[in-house]
């Protein structure tokens, strides 16, 4: 049953209270679900373990099916829409808001041990924006790829505005971090990934690459780019633009390179 919250203050509510200053601070190992899309992926997690869920009244009828999903000691908290403005901090149009605590993050080795024989893996090198990133995610639950890895440089994929973005691909596709990213592509290169660095410099058309049955897609930052000595222990491709406009967005990029991949026949 849905327990109705009446004030602001009440203690029950505290993970909810002043959300966007705790999106830079942090939640001490938890993360905030926001909107009826990403909830209803959220539900469909197991790995993930909500702890409650903060909704405006009227909301809650339209999520009814949804929350069946729900285990019987969640707390489902309801809220009018002033109620629900003066805990968060700021005019909550979506009204509906989750908490949630992922699951340990597994050492990569490990990580990579679990992929099957075909697979395909996005490797993320300085990505500290968290519309590319969640954009990345998004593109990779669509295209079907196995997992993500991220440098201790790149951005959470479950703060709020990266799981929004990616439309809960980031709570779809599993990742883990790398201590480094030469770690990284040492330990796909250990498990059988053939490593793929996308660069305006690259040697090879993305059009002309077949995909290893096991193919890890490196992704640097806009600007930057990867590093020259992990282009240097991959294979390098680029995407032809006109004119030679080097100006794709890195999510934007991530989305043609992974349908590429995803649809190409295995050499």
């Amino acid at each position: 049953m849905p327990i109705p919250i009446l004030d602001p203050d009440d203690p029950r509510i505290e993970p909810y209270r002043a959300v966007r200053e705790r999106d830079l601070v942090g939640r001490q190992h938890r993360f905030i679900a926001e909107g009826e899309v990403v909830l209803r992926v959220l539900l469909k997690q197991s790995r993930f373990e909500i702890e409650s869920l903060l909704l405006a009244e009227n909301r809650l009828e339209s999520l009814a099916d949804a929350l069946t999903a729900l285990k019987p000691d969640v707390p489902v908290y309801t809220a009018n829409r002033a109620v629900m403005d003066a805990i968060v901090g700021f005019p909550i149009h979506r009204g509906i808001l989750a908490v949630a605590k992922p699951p340990a993050l597994p050492p990569v080795e490990e990580f990579l041990s679990r992929m099957p024989t075909d697979a395909l893996v996005v490797g993320l090198i300085g990505l500290a924006n968290h519309d590319n990133v969640g954009g990345i995610f998004r593109n990779a639950a669509a295209f079907g790829a196995q997992g993500l890895l991220l440098d201790q440089e790149s951005c959470d994929p479950l703060y709020r505005k990266a799981i929004r973005v990616s439309v809960g691909g980031a709570l779809v596709v599993p990742f883990t971090r790398a201590v480094s990213a030469t770690a990284m592509v040492e330990a796909l290169q250990a498990a059988s990934f053939e490593v793929i660095a996308l660069s305006p410099a690259g040697r090879e058309v993305l059009s002309q690459v077949k995909p290893a049955r096991r193919t890890a897609l490196l992704l640097g930052a806009e600007g930057p780019g990867l590093p020259p000595d992990l282009l240097n222990q991959a294979r390098t491709v680029s995407i032809p633009m006109s004119g030679g406009f080097d100006s794709l967005n890195v999510a934007t990029t991530s989305g043609i390179a992974l349908h590429h991949l995803a649809s190409g026949t295995s050499a």
